[in-house]
């Protein structure tokens, strides 16, 4: 019989449980061993409801599990005084996106990753989604010429660029690789025009009033064309014919949100690193380069950037 990978969960809101429990849950090599959350109560409930072993109270009682990983799920303003010691007691992590809200404090958790030598996964769950997975092997290893990127929404948030359109900067430099040049410019709408070092040339635009939740990725070059219409659309086209893929239940079963959005994927991917000893595509070191790219263009656009 497989070993089963003792898990730990910090944080039960509703990203935990949209999209992480109901997949930690229904795999069979995973026991979640404990859930920690400041709202204990909260946690007793989503204990019973997702058949977790344990409920703890702070992190040595979660680490006194013996848990071979941990997934932090807490709002992103203190998730670097959980990931740092997580890192330190030598047990791996997943950790939603993003980071932190300071560089500073995203480059200390990179440096504890590479010291310790553990795993640090940042939840980019969008590389791993069906859409963009059919996206990029369109291209292959070939860089598009454009990129058009829109992550619209009806949302009024605390730093809500940052928390959303980073998504769409993380996809624009796993196209495209590292950015030279940036303009960016902000009022309802934020467009930001980029260049890569590839040569490939960006825009994104992140309104936050807007009409309804748009997410759109589009991509040009090599006698090609991408249309992404997240999560549920993607057309490839050439010169002379295009093809469009629904994600319907006909097209790939009753695909659930956690599948359509990359979530089920990306943890699936987290284990297997863990298992064959090998780094995350979103590992840390990557990852940083997101949060870095992303201060860029806040800075420029002039909102409250990751200083």
């Amino acid at each position: 019989m497989n070993k089963k990978f003792r898990v730990g969960v910090i944080g039960v809101g509703s990203i935990a449980q949209s999209a992480y429990l109901p997949v930690l849950s229904s795999m069979d090599h995973v026991e979640i061993s404990g859930i920690m959350s400041k709202n204990i109560e909260n946690a007793r409930r989503v204990q019973v409801r997702f058949g977790a072993k344990n409920v703890v109270e702070n992190l040595e009682q979660l680490i006194d599990l013996k848990i071979d990983c941990a997934f932090v799920l807490t709002p992103k303003q203190i998730r670097a005084k959980y990931v740092v010691p997580l890192l330190e007691a030598g047990i791996d992590v997943f950790c939603e996106k993003p980071l932190a809200v300071t560089l500073k404090e995203c480059e200390a958790m990179v440096e504890v990753a590479i010291k310790t030598g553990k795993r640090l996964m940042v939840g980019f769950n969008r590389r791993f989604a069906p859409v963009y997975r059919q996206a990029k092997e369109a291209y292959g290893e070939l860089i598009p010429d454009v990129v058009v990127a829109q992550k619209n929404r009806q949302v009024f948030e605390y730093r809500p660029t940052l928390e959303n359109a980073i998504h769409m900067v993380d996809l624009m430099r796993y196209f495209c690789g590292e950015c030279e040049v940036l303009q960016a410019f902000s009022k309802f709408t934020d467009p930001y025009q980029l260049r890569f070092s590839s040569g490939a040339i960006g825009m994104l635009v992140a309104d936050r009033n807007s009409g309804q939740w748009v997410e759109t990725l589009e991509l040009h070059g090599h006698n090609r064309s991408v249309y992404v219409f997240a999560p549920d659309r993607i057309t490839v086209a050439n010169s002379d014919r295009s093809f469009t893929t629904d994600m319907t239940p006909l097209a790939t079963g009753w695909v659930r949100v956690e599948d359509k959005f990359g979530f089920r994927p990306a943890i699936e991917h987290f284990f297997e690193c863990i298992k064959t000893g090998n780094q995350p595509l979103t590992n840390a070191e990557d990852a940083f380069k997101t949060h870095e790219l992303m201060h860029r263009i806040l800075k420029s656009a002039g909102l409250p950037d990751l200083s």
